[in-house]
C-alpha cells in the first residue's frame, strides 16, 4: 500500500461508510439539519440517470434537504472510473469546503474510497482493438477460460477475482498484452508516498447483530419490488441500448431483476437470487471496512456523535 500523509490545513471531509442499507444516507440527512452540508455520493450505482429504486437512490424530496454531488451524472450506457471518481471528489471537496459548508462523503463503493485515499497506480493505456479482441475470445471460449488463462501469467491478480468478474478480467489480459508486465508487478513497483489534499475523517456504520443487517437487506429488496423496481427495469430493458453486460446492469438487483424479465428464473428465484447478492455486496463491503487502518466503526451512530468526532 502506498504512504498517505495529511497536511493538517486542506479540508475537513466526513466519510460516513459502511454496508448497504446500515443507514448511512438516513445518518448524514440527519447530519444535514445540525450543520451546513453538502454530501458527495460515494456509490457506483446512483450515478446512473434513470435506475432510481433499484439503486435505493435518496428521493427528490431527501435530496432538497441539502446538496447532493455525484447522483445522476452518466447514462446507464455510460462508464465511470474509480479515477474519475477521485477527481470529481477532490474538486468537489474543495469547492463545498471554499462554500463554508462540511463536505460529507456518503456511500458503500469501497473501491472508490481507495482511488480518493490512495494514489492509482499509473497502469498502460486502454487498447480498443485489444479489448475487442479479449471479448471475442471470451464469448468463444468464456470468460472461465480467460480467467484460467490469465492465472497462468499474473495468478496474484487471478487468484483475486472471480472467473465471472469479466470487466476485470479483460483488463488485466489487456495490461500484459499491452505492456509485456502483469498487473500485479505494476502495483508492487508503486512505491510513491501521495500527501492528501483533504484531512478525512473515517466513520463506519456496520450494525450488529449481523442478522439485523441481513433482515433490513431482505426487507428492502421486497420494498424496492413494491415499489416498482420490476417496472423501472423493464423501462430499461426497453430502451433498446443495453445489455446485461454493461457495469450498469451488473449492479445488484438489476442482473437479477433482468434474467426474470427474460424469463430464465422465476420469480421466488428472483426475490432469493436478488437478497443473497446484495447479502454478499455487504459482506464484501464489511471486509474492505474493516481492512481500513484510522476507521471508526459504529453499531449506532446518532447526530451526536458524529459532531464529536468534527
Amino acid at each position: 500500500m502506498n504512504a498517505i500523509t495529511q497536511n493538517p490545513r486542506t479540508p475537513t471531509a466526513l466519510f460516513i461508510l459502511g454496508p448497504t442499507a446500515s443507514g448511512k444516507t438516513a445518518l448524514a440527512l440527519a447530519l444535514a439539519q445540525s450543520r451546513p452540508i453538502e454530501i458527495i455520493s460515494v456509490d457506483s450505482a446512483l450515478v446512473y440517470r434513470g435506475m432510481d429504486i433499484g439503486t435505493a437512490k435518496p428521493t427528490l424530496t431527501e435530496r432538497a434537504l441539502c446538496p447532493h454531488h455525484l447522483i445522476d451524472i452518466i447514462e446507464p450506457t455510460e462508464s465511470y472510473s474509480a479515477a474519475q471518481f477521485a477527481a470529481d471528489a477532490t474538486r468537489l471537496i474543495h469547492e463545498i469546503d471554499a462554500r463554508g459548508n462540511l463536505p460529507v462523503l456518503v456511500g458503500g463503493t469501497m473501491l472508490y474510497v481507495k482511488a480518493l485515499l490512495e494514489p492509482l497506480t499509473e497502469l498502460p493505456e486502454s487498447n480498443a482493438e485489444i479489448r475487442a479482441d479479449i471479448d471475442a475470445q471470451a464469448k468463444q471460449h468464456g470468460w472461465a477460460y480467460l480467467h484460467a488463462q490469465l492465472a497462468q501469467f499474473d495468478p496474484i491478480t487471478a487468484e483475486r477475482l472471480k472467473p465471472t468478474d469479466a470487466q476485470r478480467i479483460n483488463r488485466a489480459i489487456e495490461i500484459y498484452r499491452v505492456s509485456g508486465k502483469p498487473m500485479s508487478q505494476w502495483w508492487a513497483e508503486d512505491t510513491r508516498t501521495h500527501t492528501l489534499p483533504f484531512t478525512p475523517i473515517l466513520t463506519a456504520l456496520i450494525p450488529e447483530p449481523r442478522s439485523l443487517l441481513h433482515e433490513r437487506i431482505n426487507q428492502r429488496f421486497l420494498n424496492m419490488i413494491e415499489q416498482g423496481f420490476l417496472n423501472e427495469m423493464h423501462d430499461l430493458r426497453a430502451r433498446g441500448d443495453l445489455t446485461v453486460d454493461m457495469p450498469s446492469m451488473r449492479c445488484v438487483g438489476y442482473r437479477q431483476a433482468w434474467e426474470f424479465l427474460e424469463g430464465t428464473v422465476d420469480y421466488d428465484t428472483f426475490i432469493d437470487k436478488g437478497q443473497a447478492a446484495t447479502r454478499q455486496l455487504a459482506k464484501r463491503q464489511m471486509t474492505w471496512i474493516r481492512g481500513m487502518p484510522e476507521i471508526q466503526t459504529f453499531a449506532q451512530l446518532d447526530v451526536k456523535g458524529l459532531n464529536q468526532l468534527l
